[in-house]
């Protein structure tokens, strides 16, 4: 039986029998046979594989058929643009290789799950590789890109042209490799050390961003420097071009519907765990991938923040305050805070104020965005309260785009200590955060928004509407 695929996925993942299909054409629905023969080693955008996986619709991975018809209408619906992925993952590895050029590196091999989802738009157990070191891809300065992929796993790479090879991986974690870890690592520097030479002639200076001390010891025997290579990666994710602000609106359009149905079933007699659960319900149903934490709270236990949700019930006048921290649409993260006032009951006057002081406060935070000012600027000009009175939360702003990701602005009373310096410019997009709380104890409340800087000052793209009735 053939497999329809919609048209946004066959135009955006160049899916065609005979090769890549050219961007942006009104072909109909396309018939993926099953007559294209076994699936070829990938070197270059080889559609091949992707053919003959579309005989079993099971192993047809989840990039290649996107969130859905009804999703995607829901988007169009809303006058909402879908990205072109192929020109999203151009930009994407063009900024890695920046990076790379600038300091001097011959390659940079990638262990997380966000940075690899980033460089080869290619995910596999997200969640689980995050502690299983089971998938790694060597991006070089120029030339092909190789990817080690987990067990019978290459299918799942089918749909992207970043990937040019994809070879079997060699696990050295513990959970595969037992007591041979030794004889594992040693097979796995060979490989990345021989690639290092191929592609880097004389420069055998490598990044990484995550590695055991057993891996950089392998790869120095080897005679490859290793350099830390999170801080590049933080960089070349810094700067957002269009196609990704355009997934961004998708994931938060996604993650407001979420956060609606949440707000439609809080009730009083409802408990944090069963309110919590309808935003990830939502998320998967939009395409969604994971939540990062568990940050909802309600009663007593919204100050001191940074409680997770529990099976408390929640009671009638209670506040209830989340922050989703949510992996949504295309991987793009959605990090966006509201609080609301349970049940029929009318908010009392420290309600009202502790709200009032945390709307303030976001809204004076988001009017300083524009580019030409720094961390420090931020830092500094930021509104915030006395904290011998009130408890505030961790950071001012901070960056995001496929997780939280720097800049992470700092109060100034840590300034000194930690703060860091840094220009804000068109096409990143910030969280400005606010927690109030009194030290002495009473209600507390969470807010946030997610803001594009543009070239003219800042777009605030979330949208969820705020408490009216604890404006008032």
């Amino acid at each position: 039986m053939a497999l329809l695929v919609p048209l946004p996925y066959v135009e955006a993942y160049g899916i065609n029998d005979s090769g890549p299909m050219p961007m942006n054409t009104s072909a109909p629905n396309l018939d993926i046979s099953a007559n294209a023969g076994p699936p070829a080693r990938k070197i270059g955008p080889s559609v091949r594989g992707l053919a003959q996986a579309a005989a079993t619709p099971g192993e047809l991975n989840m990039h290649a058929l996107g969130p859905g018809d009804e999703v995607v209408r829901e988007w169009t619906d809303a006058g909402l643009q879908l990205p072109d992925f192929a020109e999203m993952r151009r930009y994407r590895m063009g900024r890695i290789r920046q990076e790379l050029k600038r300091r001097d590196y011959a390659g940079i091999v990638l262990y997380d799950p966000v940075n690899l989802r980033y460089a080869i738009d290619s995910t596999n157990m997200q969640v689980w590789s995050l502690h299983n070191a089971c998938r790694y891809a060597f991006i070089p300065t120029e030339g092909p890109v190789v990817l080690w992929e987990f067990d019978h796993c290459d299918f799942l790479s089918y749909h992207t042209e970043s990937v040019d090879e994809i070879r079997p991986c060699v696990p050295w974690f513990h959970f595969c490799a037992g007591d041979r870890a030794l004889e594992q690592v040693a097979r796995w520097a060979g490989e990345i050390a021989s690639l290092v030479r191929k592609r880097g002639g004389d420069n055998l200076r490598l990044a990484m961003d995550h590695c055991d001390p057993e891996g950089v010891a392998a790869l120095e025997r080897l005679g490859v420097s290793v350099h830390n290579g999170e801080g590049l990666m933080e960089e070349a994710r810094r700067i957002k071009c269009a196609d990704e602000v355009r997934a961004m609106r998708c994931a938060i359009h996604a993650c407001e519907a979420g956060i609606k149905e949440m707000h439609e079933r809080l009730k009083p007699g409802i408990t944090e765990q069963r309110l919590w659960s309808y935003l990830h319900a939502e998320n998967i149903a939009h395409g969604g991938e994971w939540i990062e934490t568990r940050l909802l709270a309600s009663g007593p236990r919204c100050n001191p923040w940074y409680q997770e949700c529990s099976s408390r019930v929640i009671g009638n006048g209670d506040l209830v305050a989340f922050d989703t921290d949510l992996i949504g649409s295309f991987g793009f993260c959605v990090d966006t805070s509201r609080t609301w006032l349970c049940g029929d009951k009318a908010p009392t006057r420290e309600q009202r104020e502790i709200y009032q002081l945390a709307y303030e406060q976001v809204r004076h935070n988001i009017d300083l965005l524009r580019p030409g000012l720094s961390n420090y600027d931020l830092t500094h000009r930021a509104m915030r309260y006395p904290r011998e009175a009130f408890r505030h939360y961790s950071c001012l702003y901070h960056g995001v785009g496929l997780c939280d990701e720097a800049p992470y602005i700092y109060f100034p009373e840590s300034w000194k200590s930690w703060g860091y310096d840094g220009a804000i410019e068109p096409g990143m997009v910030l969280c400005v955060e606010s927690f109030v709380g009194r030290v002495a104890g009473g209600p507390g409340v969470k807010l946030e928004e997610q803001v594009l800087v543009t070239e003219r000052g800042h777009e605030i793209l979330t949208s969820y509407p705020f408490d009216d009735q604890l404006l008032r």
